[in-house]
This record gives structure tokens, sequence and C-alpha cells, in this order.
């Protein structure tokens, strides 16, 4: 997108948050939250062809509009755009030497357990390859000689990291070394790249392992939003196993609150779960989308795919403690507004 790289960069407030993936789901949400607190946003994003770029457009041109609103504006907030690759490392060091952020907020990757399988090298460049960029950008003083000026660090990753772990809830104590995808051995191998860099260079680090986010502008590929179209479209939706597999759905509006309240908190070295701590089966989820939307879902049964886990379950009692996490979103109510968005896409 040459007309928004070539922006000038205003003069920058304090508060300045270097976020990845901005034209992405949950990094979309997070963006127009940031703005609302006053932030001044540098959004990038490469476009990736997991799914369309004209889905990222859409989500980065409410991301504009929202930073262009009087509410931001009164707030202080501002948004500065780059199209960029987090495997480009010389950008990304240039970049973080001319914005100087105060914080990295790193949300994107390459999303997706049954992808990751099918192309695991493309996954290890991105999610841990982008990772070490921007763990090595924050870190690295400018050629001016003055300082690194990034103060903390919050890192997405994934409840995939459990596997298929017995015990539930999953809790952050527990051991984290048999993941089942390649996705998820990213993300594992991501904590610990960036507890190796706290702990060499001081830099507060939080890792936050999300669980099964959804809502408005999810990602087309999900089940929720895959469901949806096909249920409006009259078409049937494959259900992998017998519909007793499990997922902590956790609405996206709650996930923003954790991210924020881990940017405002974070100091050291720490992982936190950001979940709804409520599992629904799938065959749960189809009920609760079959009242959302008002359609009986045309069910076609397939056998298990490998490298889905069984369950997943937060254990929060650390979030809560540390962050005052607190989900607040049913299923129920986030299906509604999710639908009502869904009703309003081309």
């Amino acid at each position: 997108m040459p007309s928004r790289n070539k922006q000038p960069l205003p003069a920058l407030p304090d508060k300045v948050v270097l976020l990845t993936g901005v034209a992405g789901f949950i990094p979309s949400h997070t963006a127009e939250a940031l703005l609302r607190r006053g932030h001044h946003v540098i959004g990038i994003d490469n476009f990736a062809d997991f799914y369309p770029r004209a889905t990222k457009e859409r989500n980065l041109a409410e991301v504009e509009a929202t930073a262009n609103s009087d509410e931001v504006k009164k707030a202080g907030g501002r948004l500065t755009f780059r199209e960029l690759d987090i495997t480009n490392r010389a950008a990304l060091e240039a970049l973080v030497a001319e914005t100087r952020p105060d914080a990295i907020i790193h949300l994107a990757a390459m999303a997706g357990v049954r992808p990751s399988i099918e192309r695991p090298s493309l996954y290890v460049r991105v999610n841990l390859e982008g990772t070490a960029n921007l763990l090595q950008a924050a870190i690295t003083p400018p050629a001016d000689g003055e300082a690194a000026t990034v103060k903390k660090f919050i890192f997405a990753s994934s409840s995939s990291v459990y596997g298929n772990a017995s015990r539930v809830p999953f809790s952050e104590l527990d051991p984290v070394n048999q993941p089942i995808s390649p996705y998820a051995a990213t993300k594992r191998a991501g904590e610990l790249l960036c507890h190796s860099f706290s702990h060499l260079y001081n830099l507060p680090i939080t890792c936050l392992r999300f669980f099964t986010v959804y809502g408005p502008r999810q990602r087309p590929d999900l089940a929720i939003h895959k469901f949806a179209k096909l249920m409006r479209d009259g078409k049937p939706i494959p259900v992998f196993g017998d519909g007793s597999t499990s997922r902590d759905y956790t609405y996206i509006a709650d996930i923003v609150s954790g991210i924020l309240a881990a940017l405002d908190r974070a100091a050291g070295f720490n992982i936190y779960n950001l979940g709804g701590s409520d599992p629904v089966t799938l065959s749960q989820l189809i009920e609760g989308l079959e009242t959302a939307t008002g359609k009986k879902a045309i069910v076609d049964r397939k056998s298990a795919q490998p490298g889905d886990v069984e369950r997943t379950f937060a254990d929060l009692t650390l979030s809560k403690r540390d962050l005052g996490y607190q989900p607040t979103t049913p299923i129920a109510t986030g299906l509604a507004r999710f639908i009502e968005w869904f009703n309003q896409q081309p």
C-alpha cells in the first residue's frame, strides 16, 4: 500500500506502541482500543495470503476510521501504518529506530493448526524468525547512540501449547513439552525465545496464551465464521469427530482487555492464560449458532483430524491475580454479536 507507506511520521508522543499484524482479527481490535486510550499506534502488516487481502483491507479501513474519529483525536491517539514483513529484520530495525516505540505488542503470526502441518517451514520462519527479529530490534540501540526505548514486549502465544493435556483446566504451571502440531511448537518456542531475551537484556516480556478467540472480524477459516457462512448458504458444515471435542471460546473484547492489562502491568517475564474459562463442545457451539442465526445446521460428519486437541480450558488464577483479568461475555451473547456483524458483511 504505497500511499500509506509514504505517510510522514508526526512528532511522536509518549505511549508509542508498535503493533504487528494490525490488519488482522485480534490486532485490529487491539489497535482501536489503544487509539481510544490515546496511544500512537505504529501498525505493521504484510497482508499474507492466508486469507484474502480484501478482508484485511476492510479491517484496516475500520482501524483508520477509528483513528480519525473525534473520540480518538480528543484522546490524542494516532495511527501510522507500514506494510512490512516481520521476517525482514533490517526493515524492522529501521522502523524501530525511526519510531522509538515504548512497547511492542507482537500479535502477527502464521496461524492455524492444520495449515502448519502442510507448511511447517513457513510457520517456523514467520513465527520464530519473525519473533526473534522483533526481540532483537527491541533491544538494539539506534544508530544515534541513544538507548533502546522499548520498555515492554507483549507476545501472543496460544492455548495449543498445552497439547492434549489430560489435566484441566490448563494452568501456566503445567508442563508444555508435547505440542502436537508445528503451529503449537512454534508458539512454545516463541515463549522460550522471549524468556531468553528477558533474561539476557532485562526486558519485561509477557506471553499471553489465547484460547479460541471469536467475534467480529474473526478469520474466515475459523469454525464460527466458517460455519455461519455455510449455514447462511444452506450448505453442510464439516464436523470432525463426534462433536464432543470442546473449546474455551473467548470473545474478542475480553481478549483485548487482557492485552491492555498486560501492557499496563508488564514486569519481568510472565506467561498468562487469556480465556473464557467456560468450555463449549462442538455440538453445543452448533446449537448456539442455530439459535443466533435462526437456521438449522446441516452436519457433515468426518473423521477427527491430526493435530486437533480434544479440549481447551483456561485456568485463570494467575491472570486474574496479576492482571485483574475477568472475561465477561458468555458464548450466547458473543455469538449474537458475531452474527450481527456477519450479516452486515459483503
